[in-house]
């Protein structure tokens, strides 16, 4: 996966958005309940950048994951002088 920076927003809903920065599509959408929202006091933006953080940091384990391995009869040799 492409490196990109992404933003945390508050859409029009409500909701915590995570997009990419530049682009007014959120890939991901977080949407608390009025009783997470009485219980979080005010700290729900807190919240949603640790979940989101976690988020894209297991999305990229993922991917590395997924990357073919090379095992070591594939694997070149580089000299350098």
């Amino acid at each position: 996966m492409p490196l990109a920076e992404f933003e945390l927003v508050m859409l029009e809903s409500g909701e915590v958005g995570l997009q990419r920065t530049g682009s007014d599509q959120p890939l991901v959408r977080i949407n608390f309940a009025p009783e997470a929202m009485t219980y979080l006091d005010g700290k729900h933006l807190e919240v949603a950048k640790t979940m989101m953080d976690a988020g894209l940091q297991k999305a990229f384990d993922v991917g590395e994951e997924q990357a073919p391995q090379l095992d070591d009869s594939e694997a070149k040799v580089h000299t350098l002088h």
